[in-house]
């Protein structure tokens, strides 16, 4: 289940680069009006892993387009 379905991030036809997608997805979810300590916890989370756990945490956190 997404966390924020009602923010969407456009993830197609960006460069791949795991930090350009962990600074869209932290840029929306504060738009969107996400807390400062969730937009921490989704930093905290993205950047645990690799590549694939920052897309798997992106998709958890916001609608991906």
């Amino acid at each position: 289940m997404t966390k924020y379905p009602n923010i969407e991030v456009k993830l197609t036809g960006s460069d791949g680069n795991a930090f350009a997608i962990i600074g869209r997805v932290k840029t929306a979810l504060a738009d969107g009006g996400a807390s400062y300590e969730q937009v921490n916890k989704f930093m905290d989370e993205a950047t645990s892993g690799d590549y694939n756990n920052v897309l798997a945490t992106a998709m958890r956190w916001v609608s991906v387009a």
